[in-house]
């Protein structure tokens, strides 16, 4: 129970640092469909997109290795950040010059995104650093910071000053350099970068275990991101943006997967050397699997009252593309703890194969789906690509961790999902599809009781002490 409540604990914490900015993600989103064009949303969205995509090539993956290293105790803190500082900045400078290449991708505004690419790079690894060092209060005040500061720069810059795809990018800039700004000052970072710590050995290191995760990272932006790019060549940068803010609504299930994510990996490597882990890591992967679930047919059950009021008009038919894109994001989420395994086990590699296999099928089936049925081919490919990677980790990660799954349950939630998405479809009045995606989702509540019995009890105890 300790352990469970030690994950928790975690997760609340990471929750009030991720909330904030995965939230005003989303919260913005009529503000951008207001202000920003089709086109132009689409294209920023490219922007970040890619910029999410080179991050762990400029940064050689230092942010991973070191996580992973600090919290091994038989290493210096202070050693592994320093060294990881080197990488980061060796990774920058080469990356200036080759930045004209990346405008071959249609990406604009050359500047900014560098600056966009190098700051979250730096910024990402401070955040690590903080995770691995126990300072997570720091983390989530972090959230919070670079929450506010998003949501009032874009206020300002796009609704006051008229500012665009400018003003916009501006804003991620403003965020990324504060929030690197306040967790390098507030942890004194200074004093844990010295020359004399440089160690050759210790590169090596770090990057045997970081830079096989390059691959999986361009393999998974295959796998979950490619598909704009499908989209902007078969269709055009107008079905790109309506893809874009698709995405944002399945952003708060990965949003609720992300914060947990962060707990959970401290927690599994933590536990890899335990006798029991195979049982504890089968209990919070069943759990889990119900919150997600739940979370899931809960988004289905709102999601076209929702994008009535949340969107303009432009931008509505948006909604027709989230539940394949839903469905994405739970497979993913699925393959992602179980690449937990391989993390804590140091054996990157089951990462990388794992995920460039996935991201084989995805861009095979994008080439296929994308020009046949549009956008939500791009939903599909990512769909069949993130299950058939799942399913390799639950066979592959057992060398490792053997994870006894509930099938019966996920079976019965998946059917429960699956009519609640077609029924989606029909031509039914507003109020008919309510009351019958009404009943459906009281169903997933009875399907995941379990889960929900398991968090209030767990609230009672907590609250007790």
């Amino acid at each position: 129970m300790n352990k469970i409540k030690y994950l928790i604990g975690n997760s609340v914490i990471f929750a009030i640092g991720n909330l904030g900015s995965k939230l005003i993600s989303i919260l913005l989103v009529p503000l951008y469909t207001y202000f920003l064009t089709k086109q132009e949303y689409g294209t920023v969205d490219l922007i970040t997109n890619t910029a999410s995509l080179l991050l762990p090539i400029v940064s050689m993956s230092a942010y991973d290795a070191v996580l992973r290293f600090v919290m091994d105790k038989s290493t210096d803190n202070k050693q592994v950040f320093t060294n990881a500082i080197l990488i980061t900045s060796t990774g920058a400078l080469i990356f200036l010059g080759i930045l004209p290449l990346v405008s071959l991708f249609h990406v604009s505004h050359l500047i900014y995104f560098y600056i966009i690419l190098v700051l979250q790079a730096f910024n990402s690894t401070f955040i690590q650093y903080a995770r691995a060092i126990g300072q997570v209060k720091v983390f989530a005040f972090n959230g919070i910071l670079g929450t506010l500061v998003t949501g009032v720069s874009n206020i300002i810059l796009l609704v006051y000053l008229k500012q665009g795809i400018q003003g916009y990018l501006l804003s991620i800039i403003f965020a990324s350099l504060i929030s690197s700004m306040y967790v390098f000052l507030r942890l004194h970072l200074s004093k844990s970068i010295k020359l004399i710590l440089l160690n050759k050995t210790l590169i090596k290191q770090m990057l045997i275990y970081g830079v096989p995760l390059i691959p999986n990272a361009l393999a998974w932006w295959a796998t979950n991101t490619s598909s704009r790019y499908f989209i902007l060549y078969f269709i055009g940068v107008g079905a790109n943006g309506l893809f874009a803010v698709a995405n944002k609504i399945p952003n708060l299930l990965s949003m609720l997967n992300s914060i947990f994510f962060q707990a959970w990996q401290m927690s599994a490597i933590e536990e890899y050397g335990s006798e029991k882990k195979s049982e504890f890591y089968s209990d919070v992967f069943n759990y889990y699997s119900q919150m997600m679930f739940l979370a899931t047919a809960f988004i289905l059950f709102v999601i076209r009252p929702f994008m009535s009021v949340f969107v303009s008009d432009a931008f509505y038919k948006a909604w027709m593309l989230i539940p394949l894109l839903l469905f994405s994001v739970l497979y993913s989420s699925f393959a992602s703890f179980l690449g937990t395994n391989y993390i804590a086990a140091k054996q990157t590699m089951g990462i990388f194969y794992t995920t460039i296999i996935s991201a084989i099928i995805n861009v095979t089936l994008n080439l296929l789906f994308v020009p046949l049925i549009g956008a939500n081919g791009a939903g599909l490919s990512s769909c069949i690509s993130f299950f058939v990677m799942w399913l390799i980790r639950i066979r592959d990660t057992r060398r490792y961790i053997s994870i006894k799954l509930n099938v019966n349950n996920i079976i019965f939630n998946h059917a429960i999902l699956i009519v609640q998405t077609l029924i989606l479809y029909l031509p039914l009045n507003l109020k008919l599809l309510m009351i019958v995606e009404s009943v459906l989702f009281i169903l997933a509540l009875i399907a995941n009781s379990a889960f929900i019995k398991g968090s209030l009890q767990l609230v009672k105890s907590i609250l007790k002490k």
